[in-house]
């Protein structure tokens, strides 16, 4: 098992300053540091404004944070996910935060993570406070992910034509294809624009429940290898990479 299917990374979220249509390229952005296994909201449920995260829970296995507004125009979320984060820092069985908020008041708690040698990874807007953007080891334009996604939904290859002939390559869910090509595109590449294998499976776990025995293959090896889509290479230890044909 590599490292980074071991490590375990929280993502906690203040729903009122995060936009639920960047859920997507967060948790692909999150499996540069593990598995996130840990995913909470914190708002006010009873509030229409945040129905867009309530929609959202169960596809991606969210767990909602019911917190009160105690007081008018003010809400206990920032102090409750502040306590949690501390709880699970403490435990000591995290690896890495993800906070997503544009709220500078997470600045103390990003800079204490840190202290104990955590990395945290912070997903905001574009005016979004230096003070938490600094106090991160990485801060990230989260609408500037949800443009890259955008553009790359438009440049994405059509499925596969099913096989003709000795062609023994399949036709692929189109879902899934999106899915694979989303991790490849957010993985690192060498110069002849190779990803680890394990790095996209890395991603595309993270992301959703995947898992290629719903489609039919005991290994992703063997899933990739049926999609014309990509090519794989195997290298001299072992290693396999792919590369994305179109």
């Amino acid at each position: 098992m590599s490292e980074l299917n071991t490590r375990n990374i929280a993502l906690l979220i203040d729903a009122d300053n995060a936009s639920p249509a960047g859920i997507d390229p967060v948790l692909t952005v999150l499996a540069e540091l593990g598995q996130v296994n840990i995913r909470r909201a914190y708002g006010n449920w009873r509030k229409q404004s945040l129905k867009g995260w309530v929609d959202l829970m169960h596809r991606y296995g969210i767990e909602p944070q019911q917190q009160f507004d105690l007081t008018k125009g003010k809400n206990a979320t920032d102090m409750k996910m502040t306590i949690d984060a501390l709880d699970l820092l403490y435990r000591g069985r995290v690896h890495g935060f993800g906070i997503m908020s544009s709220d500078s008041d997470f600045m103390p708690l990003a800079m204490r993570i840190r202290q104990d040698g955590v990395p945290v990874y912070g997903f905001g807007g574009a005016k979004t406070p230096e003070a938490f953007r600094e106090a991160c080891t990485r801060f990230i334009d989260v609408n500037a992910l949800i443009k890259a996604e955008k553009k790359a939904d438009a440049e994405r290859p059509a499925p596969a034509p099913a096989p003709t002939g000795g062609d023994s390559r399949q036709e692929i869910d189109p879902a899934l294809l999106n899915l694979l090509v989303d991790a490849y595109n957010a993985s690192k590449r060498d110069g002849k624009g190779f990803a680890k294998l394990a790095e996209v499976g890395q991603r595309a776990g993270n992301r959703s429940s995947f898992d290629t025995r719903n489609y039919g293959f005991s290994r992703l090896s063997d899933l990739v290898d049926a999609i014309p889509n990509f090519e794989v290479d195997r290298r001299e230890n072992g290693e396999l990479w792919i590369k994305r044909l179109r």
